[in-house]
């Protein structure tokens, strides 16, 4: 599938906003959220660094970590068995002097014997909360052909409603840049501004051994954000390159915008920006094609494999192995995984978790700025 590229390894961190979507990283993180019927958020990054031939790639998790294990496994559905590099997954604690941490800064300050030891030139790092096909390639030739110490990708856009009324987590720092003629000169943290704002995507491309250098210092000084502590007070004497992105990208900030970010893709316009191009890997489930029944009414629906539709759906997300039986009606919902909806039940922006059960005659109705969620094991 890919050729091994020694230039650049790759960092991703997987539990980067979990806050922001409290009920569905009660048993997982942010990186193995179900997104697009039959995708993890983590396959969007993963799979664009293996498309970009990074086949040293390191995942280093904090907690919740159990489902993303077993989603990713190996690395086999992405190409990433390697005898050299290939998946890694750090997890916290992973030796003597590991430490508890909080920001991107605290979590490399416990790899940093691994990063010595790596022989790639350029690091990789990204989170997991948006949902891209994104060219690493690209991004890794602008920051050599620029001479950037750090170079980070962006993309326009208006800052989500939940950040600009306070919804957003104090701790869960997002960051918008100011850039005069593509260098980076300041890093704005948490602002309220409405308005087209320069969004950073938490992508960064920087040389190894200064990243080494940077880590090393900050962890002596106790310092945990690697953007508002490392970056931000250095502008002056790094130069930072800003790397516009004007792909289709989906990013997740709150329950409302995920709901939203799926729904988007039931229009073919959408799902073929985020599609097109190099192909979006994931794990593999072995099952037969969706069954329409004879019964059934179907109408825009995305419909992952193993499906048996009875019912009646429209505007709907299924992911893997749901179930709609005769006589029930699906609008406007996104169940996930094995999810069954029973005979002469009846809903509505409903966001079902893996393996619920609505019983037979229930109506459950949200809106489109407030859907129900039903959390996983639950029978309504």
């Amino acid at each position: 599938m890919v050729t091994t590229n020694n230039k650049a390894l790759g960092i991703i961190f997987p539990n980067t906003y979990d806050n922001w979507v409290p009920e569905l990283v009660n048993v997982r993180l942010m990186a193995s959220i179900p997104f697009a019927s039959r995708y993890r958020m983590i396959d969007f990054v993963l799979s664009s660094m293996a498309n970009s031939n990074i086949s040293n790639v390191s995942v280093i998790v904090k907690n919740n970590y159990h489902s993303l294990m077993d989603h990713l496994g190996s690395g086999r559905s992405w190409d990433l068995v390697r005898k050299n590099g290939g998946l890694n997954i750090f997890p916290p604690f992973m030796d003597a002097e590991s430490r508890q941490y909080v920001g991107h800064a605290g979590a490399l300050a416990n790899t940093l014997d691994f990063l010595r030891s790596q022989k790639e030139k350029y690091v990789v790092m990204a989170d997991s909360n948006i949902a891209m096909n994104f060219d690493f390639s690209a991004m890794i030739d602008a920051h050599i052909a620029s001479g950037a110490d750090v170079t980070v990708a962006y993309n326009e856009q208006e800052l989500p409603n939940n950040f600009l009324y306070h919804e957003a987590n104090d701790r869960d720092y997002y960051y918008t840049l100011g850039i005069n003629n593509q260098r980076v000169e300041k890093i704005f943290v948490n602002v309220k501004e409405k308005g087209i704002q320069n969004f950073s995507m938490n992508i960064y491309v920087i040389d190894r051994e200064l990243l080494i250098d940077l880590i090393n210092t900050a962890s002596v000084r106790g310092q945990e954000y690697f953007e508002r502590d490392v970056l931000l007070p250095q502008l002056g004497r790094l130069n930072v390159q800003a790397y516009k992105y004007d792909g289709y990208l989906a990013r997740i900030t709150g329950m409302r915008s995920y709901f939203r970010e799926n729904m988007k893709l039931l229009d073919d316009y959408n799902l073929d920006a985020l599609f097109k191009g190099s192909p979006i890997y994931t794990k593999v489930r072995d099952d037969n094609p969706t069954r329409y029944m004879s019964s059934a009414k179907v109408k825009n629906v995305m419909a992952a494999d193993g499906c048996i539709i009875e019912g009646e759906a429209e505007n709907c997300i299924l992911f893997r192995g749901v179930k709609i039986a005769k006589g029930a009606v699906v609008k406007n919902s996104i169940l996930m995984q094995d999810t069954v909806i029973e005979s002469g039940a009846s809903v509505e922006y409903l966001i079902t978790d893996k393996d619920v059960v609505i019983s037979a005659g229930k109506e459950l109705k949200g809106n489109d700025s407030f859907p129900v969620y039903i959390p996983k094991f639950h029978k309504v």
